[in-house]
């Protein structure tokens, strides 16, 4: 196959960024809504904040357990197809959602989306990676996923009044129908893969058992895990506290919590930039952030005014944020091409046992002591994201090294 014109894989990468940003962004708002509509979900099932939690968990146990599987169907299936199957599924499952008239169907539907949306993130990955050269990846992938805080920023505006005009079901199905636009929009335009410039690699025991076994990918997990621990105990609690505590309506919480989510979205970006810029070397970003986000929960925590828990919560979600593209930077730098399916699923598995964990836990914390004490919890995260950036490799190189990846050259076909 020839090479494409500068032009034209410009173009590729562009496409793709776009449609993905799409694709993401209709994810992230399909699993933010929940959050917004549990205080009607509590008045209208009594519900306990221990079960509103549960409701968000029963999502992410599903999301988690099927993030390797969804990795495994991708490396064999084509990253592609798994992705628009993906969005199909959980679109339906989005709209059962807003048929739910019991605790336990509430359970049993969230914990289906969540297997539908569990396959999507390997898949988009590794569409990425197909269409990218490894020089600009990260910023390309910082661009697509901040898409995660531009849905922060616009579903809590626009669903929340849809909510207090039209009750909380409305939600579920407006979002369903954004899901079908993603789907269509994705198989109508997403571009064909960019021929492999980098050369050929070989991952010790490359099959996905040996994957699963390779510790330092573990690692990342565990890193991931702290990062996500974070995001989804702010996401999950600030519009209930925002509320309960203060007093704020639903359609004024949501405004309040788009001003983090704004600045998140800015520096997922810079974290992609800075990624791309530093080749690796997520030590340099995840300590000194990470140190910072701790100090700025525990002063949003014992914050006893609403703008200095708006301030330091911002500070906080910015900090964090700039974590995120640095977590991936090295391993989908450094894995095998065939690899990149399983290995990014168990990376992004570590966050999603943080989304199924903090909810309920920040929830039975806050039910149990205060809020307080709930939300300065999650300087935890910052300490796990911390110790697991020191543990691991800071550049493909060395991460090809621990991992068994030796670079091989593009065999040549003889025609004779």
């Amino acid at each position: 196959m020839s090479a494409p014109s500068p032009q034209s894989a410009r173009r590729t990468v562009r496409i793709t960024i776009v449609l993905l940003f799409t694709a993401w962004l209709v994810d992230y708002a399909d699993r933010l809504v929940i959050n917004l509509v549990l205080p009607s979900l509590g008045a209208e099932f009594d519900l306990s904040r221990g079960q509103q939690g549960l409701i968000v968990s029963a999502f992410f146990l599903a999301y988690a357990l099927c993030q390797i599987p969804g990795g495994m169907l991708t490396d064999r299936y084509g990253a592609q197809r798994v992705m628009i199957w993906a969005l199909l599924a959980w679109s339906v499952f989005t709209a059962l959602t807003g048929f739910a008239w019991s605790f336990a169907v509430l359970l049993v539907m969230r914990f289906a989306f969540g297997a539908a949306e569990g396959v999507f993130p390997p898949a988009a990955l590794k569409v990425l990676v197909e269409r990218t050269t490894p020089e600009e990846r990260m910023g390309a992938n910082g661009l697509i996923m901040s898409s995660n805080a531009v849905a922060g920023v616009l579903t809590p505006l626009l669903v929340a009044p849809l909510i207090a005009v039209f009750g909380w079901r409305s939600a579920f199905f407006s979002t369903a129908a954004l899901g079908v636009f993603a789907l269509i929009t994705v198989r109508m335009w997403l571009p064909a893969p960019l021929p492999r410039t980098e050369p050929e690699t070989r991952t010790a025991g490359r099959r996905t058992g040996g994957v699963l076994r390779l510790g330092v990918i573990w690692r990342f997990s565990a890193m991931m895990f702290g990062y996500s621990a974070i995001v989804w105990g702010l996401n999950t609690w600030v519009p209930t506290y925002v509320s309960e505590v203060h007093g704020v309506p639903l359609a004024s919480a949501g405004a309040l919590v788009a001003i983090p989510a704004l600045a998140a979205a800015g520096a997922i970006i810079v974290g992609g930039r800075i990624s791309d810029r530093l080749g690796g070397q997520h030590r340099k970003v995840i300590v000194p952030s990470m140190t910072v986000a701790a100090a700025a929960l525990l002063l949003m925590a014992f914050s006893t005014s609403l703008t200095g828990f708006v301030v330091f919560g911002t500070l906080a979600s910015v900090a964090v944020s700039l974590c995120y593209m640095p977590i991936l930077a090295v391993p989908l730098g450094g894995l095998a091409a065939e690899d990149v399916g399983v290995g990014s699923a168990v990376i992004v598995f570590g966050g999603q046992v943080a989304g199924m964990a903090a909810p309920p836990v920040i929830g039975a914390l806050a039910d149990a002591f205060s809020f307080k004490v709930a939300f300065a919890s999650l300087v935890l995260g910052a300490a796990i994201a911390t110790v697991m950036a020191l543990l691991t490799p800071q550049d493909a190189a060395s991460f090809r090294t621990a991992t068994g990846v030796s670079d091989l050259p593009t065999p040549v076909k003889d025609h004779s």
